[in-house]
């Protein structure tokens, strides 16, 4: 990393100078804005930095801060509508303003991109061989069969197993992670000196996450490109990049060496995103400390500083003069400094010296309905709130989905192994949570407690009623006590209903009506936080994390005693999910419910969960309490889940021991023999005897009790400490 001394302004002109010696990417006062009919939208204003090569640039922020615009503008990708001002250049060739022509022979060779769904960056119709291999003839003088033959080296260097045979293969026939290792291979195809990846892991699993950061490292190894990280997950930033900007309203609001920005954050916004943060690495003995309010409308923009009306700190001048990103913690105070100088730690607030070292919590208060209670109990929460008498218990349940064949027979020719044999059971005022990868039945399983859907055997218990036994009638009234929260609330409220009507729909279905009902609806409102007043509004007038309070108040109308929480908070910004996780604890405290919470994120069931149960292709393959799975996860796919949790510390995250699982989650239609997650498993592959392996073939492990209520379902597991 690049260290200048500021002592002397001899060093500090030595810095810059070495600096622009070896830039490849230049972003001076780059502005984006985009006619609209309630006038101009300014979705990027201001953006300077500049890349030397070889290093690597996170940039992070909330949804609508401007990254994703930013890095368009500089690919020249925007629509023809958007006007762009300022300047990028890369090795000294001004970008903007080029035409399609002249930008197309830079784009792809000097500097390339990877976006962040690759579905929609693969076209369907060509196989990955000719795609990869269009990339290098775009810019290369080569034979076709040189082409393709670039083509399966670029597949080899990025980790996709079995290259030659993927060549062939077309983009649908490939693994999420996989599409998305190809699309890294299109763009090092011609060795470009940039890189920028956009969100290049969000839709990813945990375990598919780390084999495609793994890749897009090599990558860089590689060609010797300079990256730039768009990303939302600090984690990821914490371990991949040398430094970091952080965007918000648009512009950038602070930029320094990753240490700097983590350890000693000058913007109050970049220290509430921290707070924000669920820490795997930590207990849960103090709540997590949301920002209060939301990102502001591009049309919209507050005077003065864009972030001042949910800043703790704000004074007269934060509303009225917008702060400028100068340098901290220099001799002569805070001063402007060049964008070239990267090792200076800049930040946009008036008052960014008096942060010093604070906490998250000694700025951002808790605040909401229940925070002064909770403050005050925030150790005694600490602990495992569970420990009382099974609520819902679940018996040998297993789901298999029949496979029919095309045509009008349809003969059932197979069948996904949804759920396979799963026991558990949830205890009153718990959080039990239900983790694993996309498909390995976590989903599959919520649905059966609820029994919307039908088990193909087993039995479901609920206060020892069998509810696998009940009609749909008979199961009518113990709905209210089963209630479900969706993971989108975006798509799980009804667009043309008001929030009153929502949330007391559920009571209309079991004939509640009338004044109670309505003052009902008022007080769930007051009770996640909403004001009562805004119930005849419509889902649209609301942000997500409130989208998501409404849905929580809904599941509470009749008054249950178990929520199931389908990946909750997924779907939210960080700041906002801060929120939403305070509150549910805050509702479980006060109104005694237990919780099934199902989720693919560890750092948030660290948080949240008195005990964790761990599903991979629907099997249970390790349950404990939370605290001790975490400290010691003894089956080998829960050891390589927590290892690829990106920790938000720099240090930690770059130190720790890493577990790679190679390959993709097997077809459900068709799990191997024996113990299922064999094909992947690093002990399968390197450690074990061949005896040892025959026996993890032939025979699938039992879960069985380690002691203390640990189970786990692995023949040579071993409890190692990995955080």
């Amino acid at each position: 990393m690049n260290t200048t001394d500021h002592t002397s302004d001899e060093n500090d002109e030595r810095a810059v100078t070495v600096a622009h010696d070896d830039v490849v990417l230049e972003v001076r006062d780059l502005s984006v804005t985009f006619p609209s009919d309630d006038g101009p939208l300014h979705a990027v204003r201001d953006v300077s930095y500049v890349l030397r090569r070889g290093e690597a640039l996170g940039i992070v922020g909330e949804s609508g801060s401007g990254k994703s615009v930013t890095s368009m503008a500089i690919m020249g990708l925007l629509p023809a509508n958007a006007k762009v001002t300022g300047s990028a250049s890369v090795l000294g060739e001004e970008i903007v303003g080029l035409t399609d022509a002249q930008i197309s022979k830079v784009r792809g060779n000097r500097i390339a991109m990877i976006f962040q769904d690759p579905l929609t960056s693969l076209n369907p119709v060509y196989t990955v061989g000719y795609q990869i291999a269009e990339a290098v003839l775009a810019h290369r003088k080569v034979t076709k069969q040189a082409a393709m033959a670039r083509a399966l080296e670029l597949l080899e260097i990025v980790g996709i197993p079995s290259p030659q045979q993927r060549l062939k293969q077309y983009p649908h026939e490939l693994s999420g992670g996989m599409r998305q290792r190809v699309v890294i291979a299109i763009a090092m195809a011609n060795e470009p000196d940039v890189i920028i990846a956009d969100e290049p892991t969000t839709a990813l699993d945990v375990t598919v996450q780390a084999q495609v950061l793994e890749a897009l490292d090599r990558a860089r190894q590689e060609t010797g490109a300079a990256l730039v990280l768009i990303t939302h997950d600090l984690g990821v930033v914490a371990g991949q990049v040398e430094r970091v900007g952080v965007m918000y309203g648009g512009r950038m609001v602070e930029m320094g060496p990753v240490e700097e920005v983590f350890y000693r954050p000058r913007m109050p916004y970049a220290l509430g995103l921290l707070g924000s943060l669920p820490r795997m690495d930590e207990d849960r003995s103090d709540r997590l400390t949301p920002i209060m309010g939301t990102p502001p409308a591009l049309l919209a923009m507050p005077q003065g500083c864009a972030f001042s009306p949910r800043c703790p700190m704000a004074k007269e001048i934060c509303h009225e003069e917008e702060p400028l990103l100068l340098a901290t913690d220099e001799p002569g105070g805070r001063v402007r400094v060049p964008a070239s100088d990267t090792a200076a730690h800049t930040a946009a607030c008036h008052f960014s010296e008096e942060l010093g070292e604070s906490a998250p919590e000694d700025l951002f208060r808790s605040s909401g309905p229940h925070a002064t209670e909770a403050d005050e109990s925030s150790a005694a929460a600490g602990g495992e709130r569970g420990g009382g008498e099974a609520i819902v218990s679940v018996t040998d349940l297993v789901k298999n989905f029949p496979i029919h064949s095309k045509g009008l027979l349809k003969r059932r020719i197979g069948e996904v192994q949804a759920v396979s044999g799963i026991s558990l059971e949830l205890r009153e005022r718990e959080t039990l949570a239900l983790v694993g990868e996309s498909g390995c039945g976590k989903s599959t399983t919520a649905r059966l407690i609820l029994q919307l859907i039908k088990q193909s055997s087993g039995e479901v218990h609920y206060m020892g009623k069998p509810l696998h036994t009940l009609s749909a009638r008979q199961m009518r009234p113990l709905r209210r006590d089963l209630q479900l929260v969706f993971q989108d609330p975006f798509a799980s409220l009804d667009p043309r209903m008001t929030v009153a009507d929502i949330i007391a729909e559920p009571m209309r279905i079991h004939g509640e009506r009338g004044p109670d009902a309505r003052k009902r609806v008022k007080d769930l409102l007051s009770l996640v936080g909403l004001n009562a007043e805004h119930s005849s509004r419509y889902p649209h007038e609301f942000s997500g994390g409130q989208r998501q309070r409404i849905g929580v108040a809904r599941a509470l109308a009749l008054n249950p005693k178990v929520l199931i929480l389908d990946e909750p908070v997924s779907a939210l910004d960080v700041s906002i999910q801060a929120g939403v996780i305070n509150l549910l604890e805050d509702l479980q405290t006060e109104l005694g419910l237990s919780y099934l919470f199902v989720s693919h994120d560890l750092s948030v069931v660290r948080h949240i969960a008195d005990r964790v149960a761990v599903m991979y292709l629907g099997k249970i393959v390790e349950t404990g309490t939370t605290a001790e799975l975490f400290r010691a996860p003894a089956h080998p796919y829960t050891q390589a889940l927590i290892s690829a949790i990106p920790l938000p510390d720099p240090v930690k995250e770059r130190t720790r021991e890493r577990i790679i699982v190679t390959g993709d989650v097997p077809s459900p239609s068709d799990p191997p023999s024996g113990c299922r997650f064999r094909t992947r498993c690093p002990k399968f592959a390197g450690q074990l005897s061949e005896s040892e392996r025959v026996r993890c073939v032939e025979e699938p492990p039992e879960l069985l009790d380690r002691g203390t209520g640990h189970q786990d379902a692995c023949h040579y597991s071993q409890a190692v400490e990995l955080i």
